[in-house]
């Protein structure tokens, strides 16, 4: 049962998305150009999305535990560290840049568009290359405490 829920959020999900021109990464830099052909549209998205988390985490963690899991698995950190700051501003750099966040850009991928295709390339390479790191980092730190 926990198979044909993921895909209804997946549905949803995609489907705002791109209702919401968030797909289109003209609308997310236009948001982002205040000088020039400032879009205010990125500020409602968002807005719209903070509340109905604000509303969904207030409903689900109201519960005991999850439907289809033992527990909600909420992150155990808390501390604003650098690796935390650092990950912010790359992606928030990217996005503006490239117009495209994960979100935007995988439902994003059923359009062909080659822009996208190399983005979600980019993100993915990101994505292994900081694994690597931090793999070579904690081996390195483990050898250097051993």
């Amino acid at each position: 049962m926990k198979l044909p829920f993921a895909y209804l959020v997946g549905l949803i999900f995609g489907l705002g998305i791109s209702l919401s021109g968030m797909a289109n990464p003209a609308k997310v830099i236009n948001f982002f150009d205040v000088a020039g052909t400032w879009d205010p549209s990125l500020a409602f998205v968002m807005g719209g999305g903070v509340i109905v988390t604000f509303i969904g985490y207030r409903l689900v963690l109201s519960r005991s535990k999850p439907l289809f899991e033992r527990d909600f698995g909420l992150p155990k950190r808390t501390d604003i560290d650098a690796r935390l700051i650092g990950g912010s501003l790359i992606f928030g750099v990217g996005w503006g840049i490239a117009g495209y966040c994960p979100g935007g850009a995988l439902p994003a991928l059923g359009t062909g568009n080659l822009t996208v295709l190399l983005f979600v390339v980019a993100l993915l390479a990101g994505i292994v290359l900081t694994r690597i790191g931090e793999t070579y980092l904690s081996d390195k730190e483990g050898t250097a405490n051993g």
